[in-house]
């Protein structure tokens, strides 16, 4: 099995940010986009915030120190394309030489699983990740759709607090979000009743 991981660090220790580059995007680009489909709840914003972050990753990448794999740097840029987005403030690349050179890998990524996104999601569910704050989305996603460990959703949703206590207060939150979702699932009849509620 190809360590991608590996793959990315050993072009970049080169200096060959287009394979780097290129390499993130083909093996993470898919869930990426199916994190900021999620994140966003419209395709079209999606989009727009996949290529802002082919736009940060191009940008990023020579500064990229390795402190966390670089599927959770990932999902840290893509969490921040899209929150800028959603503000409207989108940062504009003073480089947009560099990021052409990866927009076609990137278009392949958005052509290949935007519309696989599309038929597959389920109109209940997605209703319900719709209603959760953005951070909520976010959180679900990574957690439970990414399977990240606690540890890299804290290294996405909140690198400026101290990791252990940052895991902590996200698996707390985690719980509560899990708790209004089953409640908000009942209501609209897509579950049933759990036998200990009555």
């Amino acid at each position: 099995m190809v360590d991608v991981e590996a793959e990315i660090r050993a072009a970049r220790e080169r200096g060959d940010l287009h394979a780097a580059a290129t390499l993130a995007l083909e093996a993470y680009g898919p869930e990426l986009l199916g994190f900021l489909v999620s994140l966003l709840g419209d395709p079209d914003a999606a989009d727009e915030a996949f290529a802002q972050l082919g736009e940060d990753l191009w940008r990023g990448l020579p500064g990229f120190e390795a402190r966390s794999s670089a599927r959770t740097w990932l999902y840290t840029l893509a969490r921040h394309a899209a929150y800028r987005l959603v503000r409207g403030a989108r940062v504009r690349n003073k480089y947009a030489a560099p990021a052409s050179q990866i927009s076609a890998v990137a278009e392949a990524v958005r052509t290949r699983t935007l519309p696989f996104l599309r038929t597959e999601a389920r109109d209940g569910i997605a209703r319900l990740r719709a209603a959760l704050d953005p951070d909520d989305r976010a959180l679900l996603v990574l957690r439970l759709d990414r399977n990240m460990s606690w540890t890299e959703v804290a290294a996405v949703l909140a690198p400026d607090e101290e990791p252990v206590r940052a895991a902590a207060r996200l698996r707390k939150r985690f719980q509560l979000v899990k708790d209004r979702l089953r409640e908000r699932a009942r209501e609209l009849g897509l579950v049933g009743e759990r036998k200990d509620d009555g």
